[in-house]
């Protein structure tokens, strides 16, 4: 499973790209204001740090105008996706996109019937929200599960990236139901690479070395 960094934080994409852990970038609009820089600048960067596909969210709610938001986007970089909202709107500058050769990614999915859509429309991409979907009581993994079912069934080459990724557990369940890319926030790295009983392991085997250097002094 390939992972995502889902900031905008060069910082930390620098860090954790460093030990072969980001195999792309996604980012939203929220995540970029956070930046407080300017939105082409940080994708420039965002693009020249890493090799995979970076999401560049549009703005536009109407497809002729996320359609020539997008053709302005991409003309930065060759790594450039972009990120599509569900709509009918998206959907139609979806596949306008894909016709064009433009990669996409739609996002805000929480329901099966939204995934088939947006694979048909030609999307690269596409992003159920699994934090999101848990907050209402509906599983986000069990959506997961069933998108790859009906990708493989019908022979899209469309991929799922698991998103809205909030605990340890998401990406390991999403891993196990088969989606192609979980995209995590940096701080959610640190939980994934620790274990308490790693600590202890290390801790023990560190004692156990003290112990035996001080006793061939």
């Amino acid at each position: 499973m390939k992972f995502f960094l889902d900031t905008a934080d060069v910082t930390a994409i620098k860090k954790i790209n460093a030990l072969g852990l980001v195999d792309g970038v996604t980012t939203n609009p929220t995540i970029i204001a956070k930046e407080g820089r300017v939105f082409e600048e940080v994708i420039k960067e965002i693009c020249s740090i890493v090799d995979g596909p970076v999401s560049a969210e549009v703005t536009s709610l109407e497809a002729d105008g996320m359609v020539a938001e997008a053709k302005e986007i991409v003309q930065w970089a060759e790594n450039i996706v972009i990120k599509i909202p569900m709509t009918e709107e998206g959907l139609k500058a979806t596949n306008e996109l894909s016709k064009l050769g433009i990669k996409t990614n739609v996002t805000l999915i929480f329901s099966v019937a939204q995934g088939l859509l947006a694979a048909k429309a030609g999307a690269t991409f596409i992003s159920p929200f699994l934090g999101r979907l848990d907050d209402t009581g509906t599983s986000g993994i069990e959506l997961v599960a069933k998108l790859r079912e009906v990708l493989d069934t019908y022979g899209f080459s469309t991929e799922i990236i698991a998103a809205s990724v909030r605990i340890s557990e998401h990406v390991e369940k999403a891993s196990l139901v088969g989606a192609h890319i979980a995209t995590v926030p940096p701080s959610l790295y640190q939980t994934l690479w620790s274990h308490p009983l790693t600590d202890k392991g290390i801790a023990q085997f560190m004692a156990d070395w003290e112990s035996f250097q001080g006793g061939n002094k």
